[in-house]
């Protein structure tokens, strides 16, 4: 934009002197074109200015900062070499400086495969060190073993840095354009209960939808429930037998597992029922009002189950299951066949995707549709409709492969682009039980969701009251404690593993005090707040003491602080590129065992043993 307004203004000088000249035979022409050159000025010096007033108040990301200084140093060492590499990372130890550049071994690499030059990595480190530009963060930098370049950062950009995030609070750095993302999660079957299968998925969908929310975009939150399909069917016949009356009496059900499971069992022995739960199929598929209505029952008992644990795990989530994309599947397989993109294999429509060995079947000999079909309607569906730009899947591992292949059909039949718009499936690996198999009762069945979170409840009580909780809180607070200490550990315990892996769930290591754990950071967390309560000091008190003083960083612990709260930019960007957000964990982790050093080291707060004060 800077250089933009440069040019520009040059422009207009230039046709000024056009104009006093009398050279142009239009000058009619010339007056429009700089009347559009001074609008296009004028829109660009704002724009600027909103965005540099907008990017004051951000958090600056030091590790960006770092590559575009190093990026120029290169660049400048080296100006013939195309796309070098450029690697700054934090320093592992306090000796090597504050962050590294190991950009020279790449180089040193580059330089013998392409000209056959042997350079050590050392002496091109010493170069991109002679060369780096004029900026206010580094304050030296040191040439270390083979060619790594230690960066120490000045103690007053680092000053500065905090004092204005304590003024301006924590904003994360902006992302342009407001980008609209897609988030599909949770995703349960009606009339089945959710088990410790879809607790994974509805945390880490939560969690990617709140950072980013946080960064600043438009996010739609997705359920795509189980809700259509041939089990409505059998589940419709055995309703008609047992609740006869439904259509003007509620029907009582209190148990639909145990619903399912029954009409189940009558659709694998009793033959007649099974022609029946078939012939429910056609009839709901067709909009008949009688059989929508049983369907809405049947439904609507299941949403109050769901919620009462979306409730408890204070999870925001829009219900739009495979029912809502029933009606554009025709439109899908149309569109796929007039494309020439389907085959015939036994009566099924079937379209082969290229490097995928399984086909997608679209439809089914007996023309109904299948899940291949629903997820492609709802793939176009946020693409096209939504206009989504980002669209993330919150699935298990499990699905990888189907996954790819609906989005690789996507892109084959033109839906998008991926270098345009991002289409992820954010794969999670299994919850094992602590003797590493499958999470399972001791019966053998899939543990149920809810009994896994009363289970929560009443270990978060114990705990509580061991250490003696109950007798220092009232009522209110000590429930208020226990729902915040077994939800907070459920979710914190899943999320501070990599998702990819499976994970073994243990309620005594997530309600450990020590350790990466929520207990843990909910300890540091108490404590920060009882200083500002002791210190007896208010925000706005702070602010102002940040705009009038400087903050010196005298202290090890300190520095060592102020450094590690300013490297939540950068794990905020690595987290959004890869949605891994174990490494959110383990920065938090990291900052609360910062703290609590730096506590143990320099007195926060102390009390006046005369007055108390």
């Amino acid at each position: 934009q800077e250089n933009e307004i440069k040019l520009l203004t040059a422009e207009i000088e230039r046709l000024k002197n056009f104009g006093c000249l009398g050279v142009s035979p239009s000058l009619e022409g010339l007056r429009d074109e700089n009347a559009k050159l001074k609008y296009r000025l004028n829109f660009l010096k704002k724009s600027l200015q909103e965005e540099r007033s907008k990017s004051t108040k951000s958090m600056i990301n030091i590790n960006s900062c770092l590559q575009e200084i190093f990026g120029a140093a290169i660049q400048a060492a080296y100006p013939d070499l195309e796309n070098p590499p450029l690697v700054v990372t934090p320093s592992q130890q306090p000796k090597f400086g504050d962050y590294q550049c190991n950009s020279a071994m790449g180089i040193s690499q580059i330089l013998l495969k392409t000209r056959e030059q042997k350079v050590s990595p050392r002496e091109i480190a010493e170069k991109i060190a002679k060369n780096i530009p004029a900026n206010e963060c580094i304050e030296k930098v040191e040439i270390a073993g083979p060619g790594f370049i230690n960066v120490h950062l000045r103690k007053d950009f680092v000053s500065k840095q905090l004092s204005s995030l304590l003024i301006s609070g924590v904003q994360p750095p902006a992302i342009g354009k407001r980008k609209k993302v897609v988030v599909d999660f949770s995703s349960p079957n009606i009339a089945k209960e959710m088990h410790v299968g879809h607790l994974r998925s509805t945390i880490i969908g939560e969690s990617m939808c709140r950072l980013f929310e946080f960064a600043g975009y438009d996010v739609l939150r997705l359920n795509h429930l189980g809700d259509w399909g041939t089990q409505f069917g059998m589940l419709i016949a055995h309703l008609q037998d047992k609740f006869p009356d439904y259509l003007t009496v509620s029907p009582p059900i209190g148990d639909l597992q145990a619903f399912y499971k029954e009409s189940k069992r009558r659709f694998d022995t009793e033959e007649e029922f099974k022609k029946r739960a078939y012939q429910c199929v056609v009839l709901l598929q067709s909009k008949n009002p009688d059989f929508i209505k049983a369907w809405n029952l049947i439904c609507d008992v299941s949403r109050r189950e769901f919620q009462k644990i979306y409730n408890c795990l204070d999870i925001t989530i829009i219900e739009r299951g495979e029912s809502f994309y029933h009606e554009m599947m025709k439109d899908i397989v149309k569109e796929f066949e007039d494309k020439g993109f389907v085959q015939v294999d036994d009566g099924r429509k079937v379209v082969f995707v290229p490097g995928f060995p399984v086909p997608l079947t679209i439809m089914k000999s007996d023309g109904g549709y299948t899940y291949d079909t629903s997820d492609l309607a709802a793939l176009k569906h946020r693409l096209c409709e939504e206009k989504a730009d980002i669209l993330i899947y919150v699935v298990d591992s499990g699905q990888s492969v189907h996954f790819q292949t609906v989005f690789a059909a996507g892109q084959m039949i033109g839906w998008y682009d991926p270098k345009v718009t991002r289409v992820a499936h954010a794969a999670f690996g299994v919850v094992l039980g602590e003797d590493k198999k499958k999470f399972k009762t001791r019966s053998g069945d899939t543990v149920r969701l809810i009994d896994l979170l009363e289970e929560g409840l009443k270990r978060a009580m114990d705990k509580l009251k061991d250490k003696e909780r109950d007798k220092v809180l009232t009522p209110e607070e000590l429930k208020a404690a226990q729902t915040s200490v077994a939800f907070g550990c459920i979710k914190y315990a899943d999320l501070s593993h990599n998702r990819l892996n499976d994970y073994v769930f243990s309620f005594d290591k997530m309600l450990d005090d020590r350790g990466n754990t929520a207990a843990y950071l909910l300890y540091a967390f108490t404590r920060i707040r009882a200083i500002a309560r002791l210190a007896n000091i208010d925000e706005q008190m702070l602010r102002k003491a940040a705009r009038e003083e400087v903050l010196i960083l005298d202290h090890e612990k300190e520095w060592k602080l102020g450094k590690c709260i300013l490297r939540f930019p950068e794990i905020l960007q690595k987290i959004l590129e890869d949605l891994l957000l174990h490494t959110l964990c383990d920065y938090l982790y990291e900052l609360a065992t910062t703290f609590t050093e730096f506590y143990d080291s320099c007195y926060c707060v102390e009390k006046d043993r005369q007055t108390g004060e």
